[in-house]
């Protein structure tokens, strides 16, 4: 009897040690993971602020939060399980997949660089796309579902970037990492937007400090210089973002191509950042890395621009025409 409980316990302990290793395993792999993923994770912070500029203080918070939580579900219940689906069942789907969504980033991006430049055009555009989706829906639901549309984008992007880093395992191995990925992702990624969003509050609790001492003096300066300068950072983040949603969507557009043999771009781009680079005793990592932003912020430019009027006259008309022919052939 006690020789049995002893082997039952020491089954246990490497059942527990079993599970400890592939826990270990889970965490060290959603960490590498996750690295790769850094460069849209940036992105896709510094894209989430602008859609808050302009409310009022208290609906600051709720809408993050909102936002957040899309992001989430965007992650767990939608791409995580597809990710998974594609990989086993059809992996030649999920390029195509993601360039569709790329082609949306630039389209997105680019409109808000020509309702900067052409404000007039710009409006009469954004009527004819509210037109199509309700007039009586509420700016902040409009831009929440904006945002949440576009993370979608950045989020597809993550997940596809963490799985094709996984190595070959069980299909509960990869849902794991590409779930603890997620979470970690849009934990701090809310995180930051919170922080960003939030700082000219805790500029004006500092400012507005009444301590007489040196460091209540330091206090009141260091609010007084954020609160001044929230907005100029601000503004600044959502220039970033936007070129961020085009540079990003012309990368997606140019690896996709180079997977399917069209690899000029993806060559002339890298040959041109290289060569710039070399020219540099320093930094010539950022500055490969920022030429290559570019070259494809070009692209994205060309595929948004050409898909302005698409929209406008082609897209949209035939999205607001489905009701009436539904109407028709009822």
């Amino acid at each position: 009897m006690s020789i049995g409980l002893i082997a039952l316990l020491d089954d246990i302990a490497g059942l527990a040690k079993l599970a400890a290793a592939s826990l270990d395993d889970v965490a060290g792999q959603a960490a590498k993971a996750g690295t790769k993923a850094a460069g849209v994770v940036i992105d896709d912070a510094a894209v989430t602020p602008r859609y808050v500029v302009g409310f009022a203080a208290d609906r600051e918070l709720p809408i993050v939060g909102r936002i957040a939580i899309g992001s989430l579900r965007n992650k767990l219940l939608f791409l995580l399980p597809s990710a998974l689906a594609l990989s086993a069942l059809a992996p030649w789907a999920i390029t195509p997949l993601l360039m569709l969504g790329g082609a949306y980033l630039c389209y997105e991006g680019t409109e808000k660089v020509y309702e900067a430049l052409f404000p007039h055009q710009a409006h009469a555009h954004e009527d004819q796309l509210k037109a199509s989706a309700g007039s009586d829906r509420a700016e902040e639901d409009r831009r929440v579902a904006s945002a949440i549309k576009t993370d979608f984008i950045l989020s597809a992007e993550i997940m596809a970037i963490t799985l094709a880093a996984l190595p070959e395992g069980s299909f509960w191995m990869k849902a794991a990492v590409l779930a603890i990925v997620a979470l970690g992702i849009t934990v701090a990624v809310y995180g930051a937007v919170v922080l960003i969003v939030k700082a000219d509050d805790a500029g004006v609790a500092l400012a507005s400090n009444t301590s007489t001492s040196v460091f209540g003096s330091t206090g009141r300066g260091l609010g007084r210089a954020v609160v001044k300068g929230m907005p100029v950072l601000l503004k600044l983040l959502g220039i970033v973002g936007t070129a961020a949603m085009i540079w990003v969507g012309g990368g997606i557009l140019v690896h996709g191509l180079e997977s399917y043999g069209l690899s000029a771009p993806a060559h002339v781009i890298h040959d041109a950042a290289a060569s710039i680079a070399a020219t540099l005793a320093v930094a010539q990592g950022f500055v490969e890395w920022l030429v290559t932003a570019a070259a494809s912020g070009v692209l994205g430019l060309i595929v948004g621009g050409a898909l302005i009027p698409l929209t406008s006259y082609v897209l949209v008309p035939v999205w607001q025409s489905l009701p009436r022919l539904r109407t028709r052939s009822a």
